[in-house]
């Protein structure tokens, strides 16, 4: 099993998401000793917001690239190949102003390849890139449940993994963390025992 752990929060030790992804990321690998985990942290290691040519060589036919696309693409295409190696992607991702990360953005902006993790058919589009679990620890300040006023982060996730093919991906959540310390250890808390009955 290929485990791919993905952290955003820029809180560092102070982050209740990298907290969640941790004890996520423990819990497989007591379920599954011999997994492979590879960590990447967005906040220390950020990919750069995509331009016309880190775009073109995502995107694009290699016979369509410009010299600066074909030297872009390996990099690009890692960072999809990473993600379609996995077999559970584990991600961490605080709302920050009522969405997701923007580090966390750039890399879902990796993953969106017509031809490879989704296409069209005449009903409409087809997500290809099906067969992983996708489990995402998910903390807010306040209290916006998905699809509510203000709520961008986890109905982001929630579209943009099932435009992919990933129809189910689980939510672990701690929510109400700016209500103060007890608030914040009760959140952690239920989300731990959420945590335990994943398998």
């Amino acid at each position: 099993m290929n485990i791919l752990r993905i952290d955003t929060a820029v809180t560092g030790e102070a982050s209740v998401s990298r907290e969640l992804t941790q004890a996520i990321t423990d819990h497989f690998r007591a379920l599954y000793p011999d997994a492979e985990v590879t960590e990447l942290d967005l906040a220390a290691n950020p990919l750069p917001h995509i331009d016309s040519v880190t775009t073109g060589a995502i995107r694009l036919p290699a016979a369509q690239h410009s010299e600066a696309m074909a030297a872009a693409f390996p990099a690009e295409r890692a960072v999809l190949d990473q993600f379609l190696a996995a077999d559970v992607v584990i991600i961490g991702t605080p709302m920050y102003n009522f969405t997701i990360p923007s580090q966390l953005k750039a890399w879902l902006d990796r993953l969106g390849v017509p031809g490879v993790t989704f296409g069209y058919t005449e009903a409409g589009p087809h997500g290809l890139a099906g067969g992983r679990r996708v489990i995402i620890a998910s903390s807010q300040g306040g209290i916006y449940e998905m699809d509510a006023p203000f709520e961008h982060q986890e109905s982001l996730l929630r579209d943009f993994f099932g435009f992919i093919g990933i129809a189910d991906p689980v939510f672990v959540r701690a929510q109400k963390i700016g209500f103060g310390p007890e608030a914040r250890a009760a959140a952690l808390a239920a989300a731990r025992q959420e945590i335990a009955a994943l398998h």
